[in-house]
């Protein structure tokens, strides 16, 4: 076999070779396009918390007062508050705290103030916070919320509750509110005053 013809066979086989090779090739690229698919899944299931402010009106027995007219009547020394003259000082605690259940911490806010009767324009009031429904005098100091002389149809203050945990009820804030007759108080007449406070949850 000559030299060309060698030559000639192995420039065959080389082409041959690089032909196969291609096919290869081609055959792998088909492989790349039917790629193989896995697939992941996730759920999330979310359930909402829970939110209740509950009051007291000696620290003792929580219920809710959710409205006007399901307000919590407050415990004024009864023999003064019938018998104002001007110038007297009533005290009154009412104790607040998120329920057992609730999940978040608390901004309480005081949004509604009014009174009625003859006597509502002759009497103010002031919150303060105490340790204690049974420290809720008419001398007791505090924490001011409201201050002093604030007339029946005006005030606004806020505190802050803390939720329980391991399913306790949360802190308890005790308001005191004291009410002052003023010089003008008609005899014989009477005045009522209702508060209400409004709760906000915080994370």
């Amino acid at each position: 076999m000559s030299t060309a013809t060698t030559n000639s066979t192995r420039r065959g086989r080389k082409i041959r070779a690089l032909l196969a090779g291609g096919l290869v090739l081609g055959v792998g690229a088909a492989v790349t396009l039917a790629a193989w698919t896995d697939e992941e899944w996730a759920i999330g299931t979310f359930g909402a918390g829970s939110f209740n402010v509950e009051g007291s009106t000696d620290g003792t027995t929580f219920a809710d007062h959710t409205s006007a007219d399901g307000a919590a009547e407050l415990a004024f020394d009864l023999e003064a508050a019938e018998n104002l003259t001007p110038d007297d000082v009533v005290a009154a605690p009412f104790v607040l705290r998120l329920d057992a259940d609730t999940s978040y911490d608390a901004v309480v806010e005081l949004t509604d103030v009014s009174g009625a009767g003859a006597n509502a324009a002759n009497l103010t009031y002031g919150i303060i916070t105490v340790p204690s429904a049974a420290e809720c005098t008419a001398a007791a100091t505090g924490t001011e919320i409201v201050p002093a002389g604030t007339g029946l149809d005006a005030g606004t203050g806020t505190f802050d509750l803390t939720a329980g945990t391991e399913g306790a009820a949360g802190d308890e804030v005790t308001l005191c509110f004291r009410v002052t007759a003023g010089p003008d108080l008609v005899q014989g007449e009477s005045g009522t005053a209702t508060w209400g406070f409004t709760a906000t949850s915080a994370e």
